[in-house]
């Protein structure tokens, strides 16, 4: 169950929807929004109870950004790092629950490239630079950037700096085609002492024992955004059953639901869909029935999360574009729900967590060979 009543969850799912062109026109989703997920239980939901948080599971939460993002991509993507907690348990435990304790409904955004040089000083390590693809971060109340942490000529493994958001100043970079509500906008810091105790090493083991933070924290990052593309399809697809109620063809031509090869179509999108669908959520159950055996997952179950999540952001976006196609001249507006769907779940595929690597690393391990560094 989610911290508010389910009245309250259609009722701001609604209003994303109808505001959707807002976010994408001004390149951010709006603080009520944030608001609103906060009294929805996003950013509470994978807390520890012991915490004061909901404790999910995997699934749910990914159901939940799916949910979000059928009424608008931009929304569910930056809902999405309510996963944060999964990431940030690799902290310290005590620095994690000061975190919470302090505030249970933290929103975190981090802006993770180009990992910028980081000096040890007395207090800490002093981190500088500019982050790209920082989602969310004008909701954030507590922002991280990438840094190579160096001691002489030592360079450490690549880590995360947790600070406070007005730590950082925002420069609004965002100018894209497509997820463009999500205020993904530049992180800068200038001369910040952050604590080595509030930076952790960046895809590091977590330090908490609960069920979901014995999940693999890197695939559970990729799927809670190629869950983004199985909303975006679904919205795709209502929206062209409610053009094919009262579309009429500037030809003359029959409408769309009474086109055989348009019906045709539309049913094998959905096959696709489901399809894609199913395997994503059975691969997180198999998953979670381990975990909850007390057993760690085998680097297959791993490779099935990975492989099935970058199959569903994929098939998402194809069936949205198939969408649009079917739709004609209705989908081509950039006023169009649809053509917003595409522009959207476009972008969902561009993401390193989905692409090409993905199928080449769960190939090598189908061939029995070792996947690359960071993959499992």
């Amino acid at each position: 169950m989610s911290a508010a009543s389910p009245g309250f969850l259609q009722g701001l799912l609604a209003d994303i929807r109808a505001r959707a062109a807002e976010f994408e026109q001004q390149r951010h989703i709006s603080p009520d929004i944030i608001e609103g997920f906060k009294q929805l239980g996003v950013y509470r939901a994978l807390v520890p109870k012991r915490l004061g948080g909901l404790e999910w599971h995997a699934r749910q939460f990914c159901e939940l950004i799916e949910t979000i993002a059928q009424a608008d991509g931009s929304a569910g993507w930056v809902a999405s790092f309510g996963m944060a907690p999964v990431y940030l348990a690799a902290l310290p435990t005590a620095t994690f629950e000061t975190i919470y304790r302090d505030n249970i409904d933290t929103v975190f955004a981090g802006g993770i490239f180009p990992p910028q040089p980081a000096t040890y000083v007395d207090g800490g390590i002093e981190v500088s630079g500019r982050w790209s693809f920082s989602s969310g971060c004008m909701g954030a109340t507590v922002v991280g950037v990438g840094i190579s942490p160096r001691k002489g000529e030592t360079t450490g493994l690549p880590r995360m700096a947790v600070m406070p958001r007005e730590k950082a100043t925002i420069v609004e970079a965002w100018d894209v085609s497509g997820l463009a509500g999500t205020g993904s906008h530049d992180l800068v810091v200038d001369k910040v002492v952050v604590p080595e105790e509030w930076t952790f090493v960046r895809g590091g083991a977590s330090n908490l024992s609960e069920p979901m933070f014995r999940y693999p924290a890197l695939a559970f990052a990729a799927q809670v955004l190629a869950v983004v593309n199985l909303g975006i399809a679904r919205a795709a697809i209502e929206e062209l059953r409610r053009l094919a109620g009262g579309h009429k063809a500037v030809t003359g031509a029959p409408s769309l639901g009474d086109r055989p090869a348009t019906q045709a179509s539309l049913a094998q999108h959905e096959a696709q869909l489901q399809s894609a669908r199913t395997w994503f959520y059975a691969a997180i159950d198999d998953a979670w029935a381990s975990l909850t055996r007390g057993d760690p997952l085998s680097p297959a179950q791993t490779s099935a999360l990975r492989l099935s999540a970058a199959h569903a952001a994929r098939t998402g976006a194809e069936v949205t574009r198939g969408m649009q196609m079917l739709s004609g001249m209705a989908g081509i507006y950039n006023s169009s729900p649809i053509a917003r769907c595409v522009r959207d779940a476009n972008a969902v595929t561009q993401h390193a967590f989905l692409g090409d690597i993905v199928y080449q690393n769960a190939g090598a391990m189908l061939f029995g060979r070792d996947p690359l560094p960071g993959y499992l």
